[in-house]
C-alpha cells in the first residue's frame, strides 16, 4: 500500500529559486503562546500542572503527530477504521501546527524539495540554528516555480477533514476549557500554550538535528537533503529521530529499524494491531526496490520478514550489493523515486 503521488511537477518546476516570507500565522500563533507561557511564569506551576502538561504532550505526539498524522495520514503505512483515524489526527492537529490539508501540504512540499539533487536553504537545515529556527518558526519558503499539490479525495471530500483544516486553532478550546475547570488557569496554561510551544520548538529541533547530526545507514542518490539518525533521541521524538531510516523506507509504519533504536509510535501501532484496529501494516521488506537507494559506506542493512539488522562494516557501497539482497536489487529497477520522509 503505497501512498498517492500528491505532488504534480512540470519542467517550470524548481525547488532551488524562492524567497523566504513572514508567516503571519506561523508567527502570530507561535508569539502568542510563547508569551503566555512566559507571562504565566510556568517554572513556578505545581508538580500536577508539569504532570499534566507532559502526558498530553506525549499523547499529542505519539499518538496523534507521529502516528495518526505522520504514519498514517501522510505516509499511509497502515490501514484503520475510520473513526480511529479521525480521532488520532484531530489528536495530531491538537499539536498546534495545523490541520489535515496544511500539515500534508507542508509535508509534501519539504519532501519535493528535499529529493531534488538542489533545493533552497531553508529545506536543508544547515544556515545556522538561530537562523534556522527564525525560518522554521516564524517563517516559510515560496518558491517561484512550485509544484501543484493535488491531495487525494479521502483529504479533500471529507467534511471533518475541512472542518478540521478550517479551524485547527479553535480546537485547542474545548481542551483549554476542560483543564480550567478541571485544574484551574495552571492546569489551562501548561496543557495547552506550554504544550503548544514545546511541540513545536521540539518538532523543528529534531528536524534540524536528524538532518545534520548523527550516523546514516543509507543515502538516498541525487537528494539535495540526507536524513540522519540521531541516537538517544528516539524515546523523546516518539520514534521520530530515525529518519534516516525513513528517508530509506518512507512508507514503513515502524522507523526505529533495529532493537537498539526505541520507536513509541510503532509500539502504538503494534497495540493497534493487536486489538484489530491497524491492518496491512507497511515493513521496509514490503517497499518495492529504488534505484537510489544505496547502502552507506559504513553499514551494511538486511532486510529479514521480521526485522531490519544493522551490521557494521569496513566495506564499500559496491560491495553492499553483493551481500545485501536489498541493494543487490537495486540496480535492477528501472529509476524509480519514492518521495523522502520527513
Amino acid at each position: 500500500m503505497l501512498r498517492p503521488e500528491r505532488m504534480i511537477g512540470s519542467p517550470k518546476c524548481n525547488a532551488l529559486d524562492g524567497q523566504i516570507v513572514w508567516s503571519p500565522t506561523k508567527s502570530l500563533w507561535f508569539s502568542a503562546h510563547f508569551l503566555i507561557a512566559v507571562i504565566s511564569q510556568p517554572w513556578q506551576f505545581g508538580w500536577d500542572a508539569a504532570l499534566v502538561s507532559c502526558m498530553l504532550t506525549v499523547i499529542t505526539l505519539c499518538c496523534g503527530h507521529s502516528v495518526g498524522m505522520h504514519r498514517l495520514l501522510i505516509h499511509r503505512s497502515f490501514r484503520c477504521p475510520l473513526w480511529l483515524e479521525y480521532g488520532l489526527v484531530t489528536a495530531g492537529t491538537l499539536v498546534g501546527m495545523g490541520g489535515p490539508r496544511r500539515m500534508t501540504s507542508f509535508h509534501e512540499f519539504r519532501d519535493w524539495s528535499q529529493r531534488q539533487t538542489k533545493c533552497h536553504p531553508f529545506f536543508i537545515h544547515k544556515s545556522g540554528v538561530l537562523l534556522d529556527a527564525l525560518w522554521n518558526l516564524h517563517c516559510e519558503c515560496r518558491l517561484i516555480h512550485p509544484p501543484t499539490f493535488c491531495p487525494e479525495p479521502a483529504i479533500t471530500e471529507s467534511r471533518y477533514y475541512r472542518w478540521l483544516d478550517r479551524y485547527w486553532m479553535a480546537t485547542q478550546l474545548p481542551l483549554a476549557m476542560l483543564l480550567l475547570l478541571c485544574g484551574g488557569w495552571e492546569w489551562c496554561v501548561a496543557g495547552t500554550s506550554v504544550r503548544i510551544v514545546t511541540s513545536l520548538v521540539g518538532h523543528w529541533g529534531v528536524g534540524y538535528l536528524a538532518h545534520n547530526y548523527g550516523p546514516m545507514t543509507w543515502v538516498v542518490e541525487g537528494a539535495s537533503v540526507q536524513g540522519h539518525n540521531v541516537p538517544g533521541l528516539g524515546l523523546l521524538t516518539m520514534g521520530e529521530a530515525w529518519h534516516n531510516n525513513h528517508h530509506a523506507f518512507p512508507e514503513s509504519a515502524r522507523l526505529g529499524l533495529a532493537w537498539y533504536q526505541p520507536d513509541p509510535g510503532w509500539w502504538f501501532v503494534c497495540v493497534l494491531k493487536r486489538l484489530g484496529l491497524a491492518w496491512e501494516v507497511q515493513l521496509p521488506e514490503h517497499h518495492p526496490p529504488r534505484c537510489e537507494l544505496q547502502p552507506a559506506a559504513m553499514n551494511a542493512v538486511t532486510i529479514t520478514p521480521r526485522s531490519v539488522t544493522i551490521r557494521p562494516t569496513a566495506t564499500t557501497s559496491a560491495d553492499h550489493s553483493q551481500s545485501d539482497p536489498v541493494a543487490a536489487r537495486t540496480p535492477a529497477c528501472a529509476g524509480r523515486r519514492d518521495t523522502l520522509g520527513a
